[in-house]
């Protein structure tokens, strides 16, 4: 089945040059020109892929992200302006799972959403292995990717989720901030160890009843992060 991707940007001719470029590799691509549109769009279908500019008319860029994590895990790109640092990490607080700067190369672009499609289909568990992981008050079932504490759902986004269930399955294990880019984001991810701090403390924000004082994910000062539940 084809891939399905959300490319939304207001700038028309870089909207075209890129859904030209995906349907060439046999995507199916649908277009939005505003926040309002592309929020519109993604309520009303399931896509594989969101390409996601920030500066955006109606409704910005990180606004849609937010709204689209209410409901739903599907991957999210943001393009940011090139070097801005402060819009990349803005975009990881509202739940991006990546970003791309601009100006940017299309095979680029292309090789960036390939590996996060194989990276999502990767992190999906077939049916066979499926398992449910109980750590104390926790409750994390792997087929469906949903997280259970005290028997309340919590909502997670896919790298969230990603990165509890490598803690959960390994207790007491510090992973440093370098080596959880790598495991849970792939050896070929060119962001930074900020994207592990900004989903670490997304993750406190959703599971911990207090984030200062962590119950489930606790930190080794300058070495990393553990799971641990008295």
């Amino acid at each position: 089945m084809a891939k399905k991707v959300l490319v939304v940007d207001d700038e028309k001719l870089i909207v075209k040059g890129i859904r030209f470029s995906l349907e060439q590799d046999g995507m199916e691509v649908d277009c939005a020109y505003d926040g309002e549109e592309a929020l519109k769009m993604a309520t009303e279908n399931a896509y594989d892929m969101v390409l996601l500019d920030i500066m955006l008319p109606k409704m910005d860029g990180f606004e849609v992200c937010q709204h689209i994590r209410e409901f739903s895990n599907m991957p999210i790109v943001m393009l940011t302006a090139k070097g801005d640092d402060m819009d990349k990490i803005l975009g990881l607080e509202y739940g991006a799972d990546d970003y791309i700067t601009k100006p940017f190369n299309i095979l680029e672009v292309k090789a960036r959403i390939k590996a996060i499609m194989r990276r999502t289909a990767a992190s999906q568990p077939k049916k066979e292995d499926s398992k449910v992981i109980e750590a104390g008050d926790l409750k994390l079932d792997c087929e469906s990717r949903r997280l259970f504490i005290l028997g309340k759902e919590v909502n997670l986004t896919a790298k969230e989720f990603d990165l509890l269930e490598l803690l959960v399955n390994n207790p007491n294990k510090v992973y440093g901030r370098e080596n959880l880019l790598n495991l849970v984001w792939g050896y070929e991810y060119p962001g930074d160890v900020r994207t592990v701090d900004v989903h670490v403390r997304r993750l406190r924000e959703k599971i911990e009843s207090n984030p200062s004082e962590p119950k489930y994910v606790h930190t080794k000062w300058g070495v990393g992060y553990y799971y641990s539940q008295n």
